[in-house]
C-alpha cells in the first residue's frame, strides 16, 4: 500500500497520473494546503521542503521509503513497477534531461506565472511579463521537440506525465496554445487518456478557485524560513 499525499494541483496531478497509470494500491491522504497540513511535523518527516506530492511506500523491500519530489517519486514509480520508465542506460539519459528540464523549467515558471495572474494582491506588469515570457518559452521547446513525435520520447512515459499538467492549464494562466500546434495535438492526446481524466478530477471540489490572494493567505504565499525553522520529527 502505498500513502500518496496529494492536493489538486499540477505537482499533484503528475503522481495521479502515474499511479493511475499503473493500478498500483494507494490510499490517497488529502491536503489543506491553506490550513498549513505541508507544515506538520509529521509530514516534514516525509518531504523536508514541506511540499506535497510524497509518498509513502508501505511496501518497499526494506520497510517503508518515503520520497518526496515529483520527478523522483515518478523514477521511484517506475522503476518499482518496470512502467512507463527508462529501459536501457541510454533511455535514462533522456528521461533524466526531460525530468529534470520539467522540473527547472516548464514548472517553476508555470508556478511563477499562475502566481502573478491568480493570486498576486496587486497587478504586477513586469512579473506577469517576465513569467509569461518564460513560460512561452518552456512551450516552444517542447514545440519544436514534439515535431514528428506522439510523445515527449519514444512512447508513453513519466516525461508525458510531468509536463502535461502545467501545458494543460495553459490557457487559464493567459497563454494560448494556437502558436503551439504540436504541444496541443500532444496535449489533446494525453488528456483522452482515462488515468488523466481521473487524475485531473481527484479532489477537484477542493481546488484553488482563482478567487485567493496571497494576503488571503498568508500560510500558504507569504512563507519566509520561519515556517521551516522548526525540526520535523521521525515518521515512524
Amino acid at each position: 500500500m502505498i500513502d500518496f499525499y496529494y492536493s489538486p494541483t499540477p505537482n499533484g496531478w503528475k503522481v495521479a497520473i502515474m499511479l493511475g497509470e499503473t493500478g498500483l494500491e494507494h490510499r490517497t491522504v488529502p491536503m489543506d494546503l491553506r490550513a498549513g497540513d505541508q507544515f506538520t511535523p509529521a509530514f516534514r518527516a516525509i518531504s523536508p521542503n514541506a511540499k506535497m506530492p510524497a509518498i509513502v511506500d508501505h511496501d518497499a523491500p526494506d520497510g517503508p521509503q518515503t520520497v518526496f519530489e515529483s520527478g523522483a517519486i515518478l523514477l521511484y514509480l517506475a522503476e518499482r513497477t518496470g512502467q512507463f520508465g527508462p529501459q536501457t542506460p541510454a533511455e535514462r539519459i533522456a528521461f533524466n534531461e526531460w525530468l529534470f528540464w520539467q522540473a527547472a523549467n516548464q514548472g517553476p515558471m508555470g508556478g511563477q506565472l499562475s502566481h502573478f495572474v491568480n493570486y498576486s494582491p496587486e497587478d504586477q506588469p513586469y512579473a506577469h511579463k517576465r513569467y509569461k515570457g518564460e513560460f512561452e518559452r518552456a512551450l516552444a521547446v517542447m514545440e519544436t521537440w514534439l515535431q514528428g513525435r506522439e510523445y515527449m520520447l519514444d512512447r508513453y512515459s513519466i516525461v508525458d506525465m510531468m509536463c502535461f499538467p502545467w501545458a494543460f492549464i495553459s490557457k487559464p494562466l493567459g497563454v494560448s496554445l494556437d502558436g503551439f500546434p504540436n504541444v496541443a495535438a500532444w496535449r489533446q492526446r494525453i488528456k483522452a487518456r482515462p488515468a488523466v481524466i481521473d487524475a485531473i478530477n481527484l479532489h477537484k471540489d477542493a481546488q484553488f478557485s482563482g478567487k485567493a490572494t496571497a494576503q488571503q493567505h498568508a500560510t500558504l504565499f507569504d512563507q519566509s524560513a520561519a515556517h521551516l525553522m522548526t525540526e520535523p520529527t521521525k515518521p515512524t
